[in-house]
């Protein structure tokens, strides 16, 4: 039993700093990547309103290490939180073995069984009684071992003891699944290395509904409208159009990283990125079919977490298709938004995704919807509150078919909140960036000089 990694209930949320010192000038790769967050400018020297941050999650989750877990509980309620976090996507490489009596149980149970990584007992009885079971419980256990107690009274006092007995994390009913999750990442993460960023998949149900202008709209307004450091991910390695979007061709793409995915560290990550604005970074693909890459999905997981240790917001434009690594990045990202159109084939597909999405996620925030494209002239359609009950999932956002604002984006390579602020699609997708960030979006200024040259 350990005391160094102990946490109180709201200290497992990493912290990311935003800000920016001359001091730290050229030794922070994020900071070389994307520059400063709070510390906005435009193009005419004017400084730009810092919006007031919300309740924003501080990063996002990464699989825990292969540990072994053993729990003993007392109540049904705990049983059931305990149950549900074994079965938890972040909980993949791990072994965990849940059993009934608490700590009297545990004692017994290491008595004549090895120690696991991590232990975790519930208990009711009072604070001096819960005291001394802890005494007998860490006489039985190794040096090393991690120790979660679950109790009932919320008492300072006690977790102060419980610490000093080399107890690591102490935790009060009600608690949710994922909370218990992060705990347990909280005590196994790496501390040379803290920090992973949030990745949000955005995938379309089939070819043609625009996810990829959907990924790059919503990648350019985390980073430029809630102010948020973002890494664009282009995964459609022979058909992804974010060079074209940000009008950024670049010799190294996302292929260079994926062929050699061992030699891929932090380092090289940050040179094949380019930036697009101070705040965001792309990761282009080749876009071409002069070379069949056949790449597992390993090298796939491998790259995106090397993007994810260097930036806070990682959005990942998925092709449409089904392998095993898009499965792996859609069950293993932070968050899932899925395009489709009013259409049968959407409806289908979408529902498809939906329910294995919510089948292997069952403790994470069901995938987010969007429809784009409703309303196209003399196109049969569902209606959006008779697709929203088929599918059984609302929608996030409604995108009404506007050519003329995404055409006219499209052709003078920007993206629809530069090309008009207020529009609805503009202001949806702010609105969805504040969602995904804790933040509030602020509306970008034209420069002098961008009005004389009509951007």
């Amino acid at each position: 039993m350990s005391k160094e990694n102990a946490l109180f209930d709201d200290e497992f949320d990493l912290e990311f700093d935003e800000t920016n010192s001359e001091d730290s000038s050229g030794e922070d790769l994020i900071n070389q990547l994307t520059g400063p967050v709070d510390n906005a400018h435009d193009d005419a020297g004017a400084e730009a309103v810092v919006p007031p941050p919300m309740n924003a999650f501080q990063g996002g989750d990464r699989a825990i290490p292969a540990i072994a877990v053993l729990a003993f509980h007392e109540s049904g309620e705990t049983r059931d939180v305990l149950e549900r976090m074994a079965s938890d996507r972040r909980m993949i490489n791990t072994t965990v073995e849940v059993h009934p009596g608490g700590i009297p149980a545990a004692i017994e149970h290491l008595a004549s069984n090895p120690t696991p990584n991590l232990l975790i007992v519930e208990s009711s009885a009072p604070s001096k009684s819960m005291i001394q079971k802890i005494d007998e419980l860490a006489a039985q256990c190794e040096e090393g071992v991690q120790v979660m107690v679950i109790g009932a009274t919320n008492d300072i006092p006690l977790y102060r003891q419980l610490v000093s007995r080399g107890v690591s994390e102490y935790l009060v009913p009600p608690i949710e699944p994922v909370q218990l999750v992060r705990s347990v990442g909280g005590l196994f993460t790496d501390p040379d290395a803290p920090f992973v960023g949030k990745s949000i998949s955005v995938i379309g149900a089939k070819g043609g509904v625009g996810s990829s202008t959907i990924a790059h709209n919503l990648a350019w307004a985390l980073a430029e409208n809630a102010l948020v450091n973002t890494s664009l991910v282009d995964l459609d390695l022979s058909f992804g159009t974010t060079s074209l979007d940000f009008n950024q061709e670049t010799q190294q793409t996302i292929a260079d990283a994926l062929l050699s995915p061992d030699r891929t560290d932090d380092a090289v990550i940050s040179r094949l990125l380019a930036k697009a604005t101070d705040r965001l970074s792309l990761f282009t693909a080749p876009a071409s079919v002069n070379q069949i890459m056949d790449i597992d999905a390993q090298s796939y997981s491998m790259v995106i977490e090397g993007v994810r240790r260097l930036m806070p917001y990682v959005v990942l434009d998925l092709p449409h298709g089904w392998s095993q690594w898009i499965y792996n990045t859609l069950i293993t990202s932070d968050e899932v938004i899925l395009v489709c159109q009013p259409d049968l084939a959407s409806l289908r597909n979408g529902k498809n995704l939906i329910d294995q999405l919510k089948s292997q996620r069952p403790n994470d925030n069901p995938p987010r919807l969007i429809i784009n494209m409703a309303g196209v002239p003399k196109r049969p359609e569902i209606p959006v509150k008779d697709f929203a009950d088929a599918i059984e999932l609302e929608p996030d956002m409604v995108l009404a078919f506007d050519p003329q604002l995404f055409g006219t984006a499209s052709n003078k390579g920007q993206m629809i909140s530069e090309a008009d602020p207020q529009s609805k699609p503009a202001m949806s997708i702010d609105e969805l960036a504040s969602q995904l960030s804790g933040r509030e979006t602020q509306k970008p200024q034209k420069s002098f000089l961008k009005k004389l040259l009509g951007k």
